[in-house]
Formats: C-alpha cells, structure tokens, sequence
C-alpha cells in the first residue's frame, strides 16, 4: 500500500474517477488557479489544493472555476448530475453552505423522491470544515448535524486518507447526493492507501479503530484521533475502549453501535 497525504487522497481518486469515467466533472470556486485564469502554473488548484492539475489533464469541460456562489455552483451541480454527469462539487468552507440550502435541501436531495425514482442525482459536495486554523468564526464550523438529519442526503466524514480513497470513490459512483466533509486539520496527514483501483468503502460500514469491554467511545473526522489517544491512555490504566469511526452519519451504523453498547453498557459520543 501507498502512503499518502489526506489531501492527495483527495485529489489522486477524483483523478482517477475522472479517468475512468468522462461523465464525472468538478466545479468550483478556484479550482483552476482563479476565476478567468488560464490554468497555468498559477493554478494551484484551490485553497486546499485538491484539484491542482486537474484542468491540464482534462480540460476546461471537465474542470470548471465558478463565480465566488455557493448558491450557483449547487445549482450548477444539480442540473449537471440531472442531465447525466457525475459532479463533483467544492465549496471552500462548509460554513457557506447556508447561502446553498435550498439548493441542497429542497432540489438536490429530493429529486428523486419528487420525480418518482424517474430521475437520479449523482451529485457529491466537498466541503472543508472545522476549527484548528486560525480561520474565525465564519470558517470554523462544523455543519454535518444540520446535514445528516435532512431526508435524501448521504453525509460522509472519513477521518484517515484510506477513508477518504474508499468513501470518496464510493461517493462519486454512487446515484444520490452525497456530501462530502473534510476536516482542515486533516489535509495535512498521512497514512497508508490501498492500491486496489477499485477499492470502495460502503457508507453506513463504521470502523472499529480500538477494542474494549468497558466502555464504547464513538466518533469521527478529527476527533477520531483524540478519542484514540483517550482509549490508549486508558488502556494503561486497565480500561478497554472499543473506539468506532463512524465514517458516515447518514447512514449510520446502527448495528457496529448497538452492538458494541451491548456488550460495554456505556457510551461516550466524541
């Protein structure tokens, strides 16, 4: 297996969806490198660098910087995924998601349901969230509770770049909405990745990170890291954790949960 960076796991699967499928687009706000840039070297691809040479390899097309509005790039990214494409939408900071909910809430994740199963929206939109930056308090936020209790939507969350390999490629192939946070703090990490070109992780699939019999801690995204670290010291102390990575809150793992409560008899939520 490959080491790999978060962020390059990012980019490296929507490479390769992109490769394998020619419905599969991206859009977003400087993703090329600016809004009317060339994509030359200034094109680093987004804040986060996620889509750095994407626009070389495929096109103006296929690869698309949009107005600075979130409202429009879901928009966008609905009629694509509509119309028979596969988007792949960013939108820089989770926080803007609100200027978008309509979009999101009353179109993307009910067309289905409101062209009777006649339609599908293959649609995934990435968003990079939380704290650890310095970023304020319009950058900061954590917005997944809001998403994950609304009908029709996928929401995913992987805390490790394996995560982010099987769940992203999972997202892009997948026939609904799914959206797709990641944490900034975790860009920078690194971890290893199965080579496997078609190695997926199926949502609603939790991770079972650490074992235990005394008590059940559940958590995803960064805060996966720091209930590891609580397990372990614990684990000194003579306290077995079984640590669970959600890895998806809708759908969630009803079953790993309540198994594991089972036979602890006590849950901690990180």
């Amino acid at each position: 297996m490959a080491q790999m960076m978060y962020r390059d796991a990012v980019l490296s699967t929507i490479a390769e969806e992109m490769e394998r499928d020619p419905s599969v687009v991206v859009l977003g706000e400087d993703i090329v490198g600016g809004m009317g840039t060339a994509g030359g070297p200034e094109a680093i691809g987004g804040i986060w660098s996620t889509s750095t040479g994407l626009f070389g390899r495929f096109g103006k097309d296929r690869v698309i910087d949009t107005p600075i509005s979130e409202s429009a790039i879901i928009g966008a990214a609905g009629g694509l995924a509509l119309s028979g494409k596969r988007p792949v939408a960013e939108l820089m900071f989770a926080d803007f998601i609100g200027v978008s909910l309509d979009q999101i809430w009353n179109q993307l994740a009910k067309f289905r349901y409101m062209f009777g199963g006649k339609t599908r929206c293959p649609a995934v939109i990435r968003m990079a969230y939380g704290a650890g930056f310095n970023a304020a308090a319009q950058h900061s936020q954590s917005v997944h509770q809001i998403l994950t209790g609304m009908p029709g939507l996928k929401v995913v969350m992987p805390s490790t770049p394996a995560d982010v390999k099987g769940l992203l490629r999972a997202a892009i192939r997948d026939d609904d909405p799914v959206i797709f946070l990641e944490h900034k703090a975790l860009y920078g990490t690194s971890g290893e990745v199965p080579d496997d070109p078609d190695f997926t992780i199926p949502f609603g699939h939790a991770r079972l990170s650490r074992a235990g019999e005394d008590v059940t801690i559940v958590s995803s995204g960064l805060l996966l890291g720091f209930c590891e670290a609580v397990a372990d010291k614990l684990a000194a102390e003579g306290i077995g954790c079984d640590v669970i990575d959600l890895r998806s809150t809708t759908p969630l793992a009803e079953e790993a949960l309540l198994d594991s409560v089972e036979g602890t008899g006590r849950l901690v939520v990180g």
